[in-house]
């Protein structure tokens, strides 16, 4: 049996262990491997070895290495800013997948409790398994790296990235981005990298690079930025605070600039400590042959059928389904040495082909919209009376159910320990899950949250996040994608729209761009073929949120005003101020007016606090017919201005158990002289007094409560020796007659 000596450091010290062909060598517990893996990937056997380089990023030096851990992987890179560390490893598989016709990338992220000096506290004292902020950093890290692996590389790929050390105020998602991206740049995988990611804050006016994380309490902006060589952007992601377009553009360009310097630096730690790339004869090909036979068979009615205005999204996809299914049995006949997935591979490019030439060519699209035109959208609200409140929004052939509940402050969700540490937030009031479930697409499937359903909530609670009051008393829930909600005291409306990309360029590094078409409000066929889907919400004032996936080059997008389309086709629900003493004529006894004002026009009337009201309106002309009837049941015939402390005549109007109403002029709502300011007496019932309705009296005026706004009145300061002067008021005008008393 052949035998190999491995050489095992610990500790400063050499240890030889000897093994056979088929052992696992280990010493001192650690698991080296199969001997065919050691051939493979023997880190001493290349004799890299081991480099750090530190790199200027904004007022923070970060830094770089490799070499001294995880040497068994393709590839290994430690990242470092202040005390916060983490390590990415990247894996890819030498033999191609089967069953993909796609990259089967994997993205782990994986926040240690150890990492933060915790022990985790559930009955186990194990790491649990992840959580909503490591499943939203993986997919963050899977979209900076994936739009650059080349075309046809179906090879199993795994990227796991670990946090050795957090020191609560650098944030290691950042960190994540660059490691995973010097790992796989240092490997042997085939990758078109490397790229460099920086957080973007804004706080006073002045942009911050990779503010920390109470630097990123008191920002405006929270944008991370991935770009590549050349000045290309990979991914953007953030949420912001009505950021005006000038400076979103802004913070872009900067970070761009400062991923730049990362991108210089990875490059310099190649150089000398990276491995040859891999040379990989089994890519994903179509032959020739076989693509010229499936032009013939399919293309012009792929052609046909995108140019079929009358389609819909399922008669689209049966009757290009219809097509596959002629075009394969055609080219099985043609070309029976050769594998069917490679006749389903032919059909899929010539697919996207047709479908991106349509829009490049013709500036048409499937379903007969111009470039920048937007479906038309309906939203109807108060679906279900028991909820707090409810949405339908009908966008095409899209269709969603919003909820929102209100519920205590004890029912806001508590992070764990180390979430705490990371991200500082304790506790959250205002929860988003978005749902997926098989049924909207006519499938069976089964219901759980999954990464994408996490990813659509959290883009969509950024969006709205910002809109909602700070010290708001409650916790809210909205399910579903909501853009708006009814009941909800949001400061603004809300809207969101995907920009879609379809480019042509002279290189597979996108680099070059030669013609290119953006599209407004994407259907899902166009973000499938197109190169990018970059969704955007914000209200008329700004951006709130932001995704791009895929990739982009060159400028940003021109296309910052189709959220303002989208709130202007929303924005239907305003706040009404109501002067606290003409709340009771506002809202009538009982609620009658405000009862009668939903029935008549449709709105919805929720009391916001003392003063306000929010209305919301299924339509525009709802909220206009609204706002006449709230302004002509407010205003009154005439506002005489009374002066505090003077004597005034006023007539009985009601007589109540616990008061006389009065007015002190005929367009005046009646207020309430309370038993209290009756008589020098205490009395039980203004009966004892023999008042009648229509009688005369004369009481003192006091001003307004400054809490509720009534007016304030007494009869009782007038009963006293002394003398005063009576103020008649006139129905008409300001005019006084004064009597003695």
């Amino acid at each position: 049996m052949a035998m190999r000596v491995c050489v095992y450091r610990n500790m400063g010290q050499h240890v030889s262990v000897a093994v056979g062909k088929n052992d696992i060598c280990a010493a001192g517990s650690r698991f080296c491997g199969r001997i065919s893996r050691w051939n493979h990937t023997n880190p001493w056997k290349d004799g890299i070895g081991m480099g750090d380089i530190d790199i200027q990023i904004g007022d923070k030096p970060l830094k770089l290495s490799t070499g001294k851990l995880a040497r068994f992987a393709d590839g290994c890179a430690i990242a470092q800013i202040g005390e916060t560390s983490v390590m990415v490893t990247a894996i890819s598989k030498t033999t191609p997948s089967a069953s993909s016709s796609f990259l089967p990338l994997t993205v782990d992220f994986r926040q240690k409790a150890a990492a933060a000096g915790r022990i985790p506290m559930n009955h186990l004292r194990r790491e649990r398994g992840p959580t909503d902020f490591e499943i939203l950093t993986s997919r963050v890290i899977d979209r900076s790296i994936r739009p650059l692996f080349p075309q046809g590389y179906v090879f199993d790929s795994q990227i796991i990235c670990n946090c050795l050390a957090v020191d609560g105020i650098n944030d290691p998602d950042i960190l994540s981005i660059n490691a995973a991206s010097a790992a796989l740049s240092l490997s042997d995988i085939p990758w078109n990298g490397p790229v460099g990611a920086v957080r973007m804050g804004l706080i006073d006016g002045k942009f911050i690079v990779n503010p920390t994380r109470l630097e990123l309490i008191k920002s405006k902006l929270n944008l991370i930025v991935t770009g590549s060589k050349k000045s290309s952007i990979v991914m953007l992601e953030g949420s912001a605070e009505n950021i005006l377009q000038p400076e979103f553009c802004k913070a872009i360009k900067l970070g761009i600039k400062e991923t730049n310097q990362i991108i210089n630096g990875i490059e310099s730690l190649c150089k000398t400590h990276g491995k040859k790339k891999r040379v990989v004869e089994n890519m994903l090909t179509i032959p020739e042959d076989i693509l010229k036979a499936a032009t013939n068979i399919a293309k012009d009615k792929i052609y046909e059928v995108f140019s079929d205005y009358s389609h819909h999204k399922f008669s689209r996809d049966n009757a290009i389904s219809n097509i596959r299914t002629e075009c394969i049995d055609r080219l099985t006949a043609m070309f029976p040495e050769n594998e069917v997935f490679l006749f389903n591979e032919a059909f899929n490019f010539l697919v996207k082909d047709v479908f991106r030439n349509i829009i490049l060519d013709e500036d048409r699209r499937c379903d007969g919209r111009s470039l920048t035109a937007l479906r038309d959208i309906s939203c109807e609200v108060d679906m279900y009376k028991p909820l707090h409140g409810s949405a339908l929004f009908q966008r095409g052939q899209t269709q969603v159910l919003c909820t929102v509940t209100f519920d205590s402050i004890d029912s806001a969700l508590k992070g764990d320990a180390l979430s705490e540490i990371i991200s500082g937030i304790k506790e959250k009031n205002f929860l988003l899950h978005y749902e997926f479930p098989p049924f909207a697409t006519n499938e069976v499937g089964r219901m759980f949250a999954s990464r994408r359903e996490l990813g659509h909530g959290a883009l969509a609670e950024k969006a709205l996040k910002p809109v909602i009051p700070k010290k708001f008393p409650f916790t809210i829930r909205l399910t579903s994608e909501v853009l708006e909600s009814n009941g909800v005291p949001i400061t603004a409306a809300v809207a969101g729209v995907a920009i879609g990309l379809v480019a042509k360029t002279e290189d597979d590094n996108r680099s070059n761009i030669t013609d290119y078409r953006l599209m407004t409000d994407i259907l899902g066929i166009e973000d499938y073929m197109g190169d990018m889907d970059f969704k955007m919400a914000g209200t008329k004032k700004g951006i709130t949120a932001l995704q791009l996936v895929k990739w982009m080059s060159g400028e940003l997008v021109r296309k910052m005003d189709v959220c303002g389309e989208l709130v202007r086709k929303m924005d239907v629900c305003e706040n009404i101020e109501v002067p606290v003493f003409k709340r009771a004529k506002f809202v009538g006894p009982g609620g009658y007016n405000i009862r009668k004002l939903m029935a008549g026009t449709g709105v919805t009337v929720t009391q916001v606090d003392e003063s306000n009201f929010s209305v919301f309106a299924p339509t525009p002309n709802a909220m206009i017919e609204a706002k006449e009837q709230i302004e002509e049941l407010l205003q009154d015939d005439q506002e005489i201005e009374l002066e505090f402390g003077g004597v005034y005549t006023a007539t009985i109007t009601e007589i109540r158990d616990s008061g006389i109403m009065v007015k002190l002029y005929p367009s005046m709502t009646p207020t309430l002289l309370h038993n209290s300011q009756l008589d020098v007496r205490k009395i039980s019932h203004p009966s004892v007094l023999k008042f009648e309705v229509g009688q005369e009296i004369t009481v003192k005026f006091f001003g307004r409560d400054p809490v509720s706004g009534k007016i304030r009145l007494s009869r009782k300061v007038l009963l006293a020796p002394a003398s005063a002067v009576v103020r008649h008021l006139g129905p008409k005008d300001n005019s006084f007659s004064n009597t003695g008393v």
